[in-house]
């Protein structure tokens, strides 16, 4: 589902390159990567204005300088309503942690869902803030990643969660 809002949209630097910020009528709806599969078209993004995201940036730049585990932002999040089920479930799991697909769709309440629970994984609008990362495949593999498997290990490993190439 996509929202008629007006957008608008910044571009921060992190460690990990740009990251194109994504507001509709003024609440963060997206943040995505450069070259990040299932970004949206520029022209979506809207006019550039970076009034609605100076928490959002600073809350980044917390957690990219190890001082934020958690966000406490307000955001929208644009999709079905079983996306948004399972993005909500993202945001449940602790920093330095990861689960399954599996395990995910078991807390959805639906152990046959894994597939569908990738697939809504793959489509989060708000990478790293709704932890996507942070889901592995069944045998603990690094398994898919909008931003590419490098971010994923990236993200994993400066989490925690990873260290010298296995999980927990």
């Amino acid at each position: 589902m996509t929202s008629a809002g007006r957008r608008t949209h910044t571009v921060t630097d992190s460690p990990m390159g740009p990251l194109t910020l994504v507001a509709v009528d003024g609440t963060f709806a997206g943040l995505y990567m450069e070259r990040q599969r299932h970004r949206p078209p520029e022209e979506t993004f809207g006019d550039p204005d970076d009034t609605p995201f100076p928490e959002v940036i600073a809350q980044l730049d917390e957690y990219f300088a190890g001082r934020r585990t958690e966000f406490d932002l307000p955001m929208t999040l644009i999709g079905t309503d079983f996306q948004r089920r399972v993005w909500e479930q993202l945001r449940r799991i602790p920093y330095g942690e990861t689960i399954t697909y599996g395990e995910l769709a078991r807390r959805l309440g639906n152990p046959a869902a894994v597939r569908a629970v990738g697939l809504a994984n793959g489509r989060n609008p708000i990478g790293i803030i709704v932890p996507c990362h942070r889901v592995v495949g069944s045998t603990g593999d690094l398994t898919g990643y909008g931003g590419g498997i490098e971010k994923k290990r990236w993200l994993l490993t400066f989490e925690g969660a990873l260290t010298g190439g296995t999980l927990f």
